[in-house]
């Protein structure tokens, strides 16, 4: 037997399994040496577009809006925000004429702890920051008519437009980052039904690692062409939340360049098939909700057949997620044909967060619903069992849970071949004898 760590919430979860259990995990990315001189080099030196400092001095904005993830994402503002501030102070645009805008999409307003989390003392203390409501009408502003767009109004009235994040791999729109920081991180609930529509999300190529013909990216790419942004600020990051590449300015050829470069270093590749199948929600502050969750779900599915049976650890110390969400959930209780037969024969009414379960229904076809197991120590026991998954409860912590699963699959399968994914959402798996991703 050999040990395997697996990203759960703020600590490891750590198993015993097999020696021939196959690790689907990626190159060990390295981080920057020198992250604050990369981050000056980068800001200097961008991908397609000229320096910040001169677009600011040729420019001369007023006003300026920066937008970040929120606190689902582990992006490192506070490693560079201090950089791109320094330009902007530099090229004559002092803290009262810039605002930062916490890109929620649809997800809860940020708490004051979690806004100290992403930007810290120093920055709150400077910078005015905001949350972008898509709930409230009088904050947003119409940029199209057909079809209706809705977009933060301040972002959109501020001279000049700064969009920072970080390059994942996305189970829905390919890849995270780049317009993703303005769709769905700044838009209205239209939009952003449309954006998780049920044909969109339904379309083959809307998935892992997936750009050209991907529909989910389409639209989210024509959103941000209309709002328009003047410089990008992505990065990539190391399996310990580390800068590893920096790809900033032109918001599409940044991005490009940026998803290449991660899909290099996130893809593991395998051949033949497994049994067991062992994976994460990615650790916090991925996997604080089941609606996040879901991600590591969804990143499994190239590995796994109609027989195999998906183990997934998560949290979930926020439970399910969005009240709406939860709402939706527990009303299926366990149905998942009913809801996707519902939502197909309703294709032109797109619920609020109803997306994810559409997601999670991808895997639940493919294997069902009992090989679909799940653990959680953050989430009530009781509650997991309405949401279609198999939980796996009882005594113990989840670790120990984990560890009593799997050592009675294979009491029970003894020559089963298994795979572990340790970093969850964060790798894109590939079979080598299927071809590769395609950006």
């Amino acid at each position: 037997m050999k040990k395997v760590s697996l990203h759960y919430g703020k600590k490891a979860l750590d198993l015993s399994v097999p020696d021939a259990t196959v690790a689907l995990e990626a190159q060990d990315i390295p981080a920057l040496s020198e992250p604050q001189k990369a981050i000056n080099e980068s800001l200097a030196h961008p991908i397609g577009s000229p320096p910040l400092a001169k677009l600011l001095a040729e420019r001369k904005p007023k006003t300026v809006a920066i937008t970040i993830s929120d606190i689902t994402r582990p992006v490192p503002n506070k490693q560079f925000l201090p950089a791109i501030l320094k330009v902007l102070n530099d090229g004559g645009v002092d803290d009262s004429r810039i605002t930062i805008v916490i890109g929620t999409g649809m997800h809860r307003i940020s708490t004051r702890e979690e806004r100290q989390h992403l930007l810290g003392r120093e920055i709150l203390d400077r910078i005015e920051v905001f949350d972008h409501n898509a709930h409230d009408a009088s904050t947003l502003i119409s940029i199209c008519d057909d079809p209706p767009i809705g977009v933060c109004r301040r972002f959109i009235e501020a001279d000049f437009r700064i969009v920072t994040g970080y390059i994942e791999a996305h189970f829905m729109a390919g890849f995270s980052g780049g317009r993703k920081g303005i769709c769905p991180a700044m838009v209205d609930l239209a939009t952003v039904q449309r954006f998780h529509g049920y044909e969109t999300l339904a379309h083959p190529l809307a998935e892992t690692g997936v750009l050209e013909g991907n529909p989910c990216h389409e639209i989210a790419l024509h959103v941000a062409r209309k709002v328009g942004a003047d410089f990008l600020f992505n990065v990539a990051i190391t399996h310990d939340k580390q800068i590893a590449g920096i790809y900033c300015g032109d918001l599409e050829a940044a991005h490009q360049a940026g998803c290449k470069q991660v899909a290099e270093w996130t893809t593991a590749t395998y051949s033949g098939g497994f049994d067991l199948v062992i994976t994460n929600g990615g650790g916090f502050p991925l996997d604080q909700t089941f609606y996040q969750t879901v991600k590591g779900m969804c990143t499994a599915l190239p590995a796994l057949s109609e027989t195999t049976t998906l183990l997934l650890a998560s949290h979930c110390q926020e439970k399910l997620g969005s009240e709406a969400y939860s709402e939706l959930m527990l009303q299926w209780d366990n149905d998942w044909q009913g809801f996707l037969a519902d939502i197909q024969a309703h294709k032109d009414v797109t619920k609020l967060d109803q997306w994810e379960y559409q997601m999670q229904t991808k895997v639940l076809r493919r294997i069902g619903l009992d090989r679909l197991w799940f653990v959680s120590d953050g989430m009530p026991q009781e509650m997991q069992k309405h949401i279609s998954v198999h939980p796996i409860l009882g005594e113990g912590t989840a670790q120990q849970r984990t560890q009593r699963a799997v050592d009675e699959f294979l009491a029970a399968h003894p020559n089963a071949r298994l795979a572990v994914i340790p970093d969850g959402p964060y790798t894109m798996l590939r079979n080598i004898s299927k071809g590769s991703l395609a950006c």
